[in-house]
């Protein structure tokens, strides 16, 4: 049953990730928390891998399809600045981890985190059409904003999620489905150099296998279903499932925040 509950939360919030271009780790990671299944290293590790596959299958497919939005010039540098804030991001959770020995105050940490980020997720979707945008092209800006992305993605385990948007709403004026296309470009190479940092540093958390088999099954599966849903929607319904979905997330992390400190 709780593997059978595991597959569902990865398959439900890969194909939400899918859709809106948030990775699905930004479900995943406080799901997984407020049930308590796993600790929280291994909820991270776990949630990052899930998100690899599903963002590995949308970026092979959307390439092999021709199909792809992601402009080189400003796409490439964004990646491998996320891969290299991902090393970063990486490396800042082991620093906390291991000045805490109490696992819960790096939850809440994560969770108080990742719910400051939600909310001004949230806000800035509603009311991103009165916010004058900009257009960078500059190859040194992009990585900055990439590594910045990458440090975000790597140390609250969720893959990228929905900072991914606004940034590249904000600088890059991009519209919301290709914006959730380069999100998920970005957020394939950021958790590529965490898995690497991890597999480097001998950091696997201990898990079970099975565990992981099913969580990236249920990434591709997802990210394949999210996959199809996208290119059936407009960008207006894409944008009113976002925020219905970081409404759940910003009261899913308070949730976190008060069983963690409790």
């Amino acid at each position: 049953m709780v593997l059978l509950l595991i597959f569902l939360i990865c398959f439900s919030a890969s194909v939400i990730g899918a859709i809106c271009g948030i990775g699905g780790g930004v479900i995943i990671k406080p799901v997984l928390d407020a049930f308590g299944i796993m600790d929280v290293a291994t909820i991270s590790f776990l949630s990052g891998c899930t998100v690899l596959s599903m963002t590995t299958y949308s970026v092979i497919k959307n390439k092999c399809s021709g199909e792809s939005h992601v402009e080189q010039k400003t796409g490439l540098p964004l990646a491998l600045g996320a891969a290299a804030g991902g090393l970063l991001g990486k490396s800042m959770f082991s620093l906390i981890s291991s000045l805490s020995p109490d696992k819960n105050k790096v939850g809440a940490v994560q969770a108080a985190c990742l719910l400051a980020v939600t909310l001004g997720t949230l806000i800035y979707t509603i009311y991103k059409a009165r916010i004058k945008t900009c257009h960078i092209s500059n190859p040194v800006a992009c990585i900055g904003i990439g590594v910045f992305l990458g440090i975000l993605s790597s140390f609250l385990g969720i893959g990228g999620g929905p900072i991914n948007l606004v940034v590249l709403f904000f600088f890059f004026s991009m519209t919301t489905k290709v914006a959730a296309e380069n999100s998920l470009y970005i957020i394939f190479f950021s958790q590529i150099a965490s898995l690497l940092s991890s597999l480097v540093t001998k950091s696997v958390p201990d898990f079970q296998l099975i565990t992981l088999v099913f969580m990236v099954v249920g990434g591709i599966a997802g990210g394949a279903c999210g996959r199809k849903v996208n290119k059936k929607i407009d960008d207006k319904t894409v944008d009113k499932l976002f925020i219905g979905l970081m409404v759940l997330i910003i009261f899913i992390n308070i949730y976190n925040i008060i069983k963690f400190v409790g």
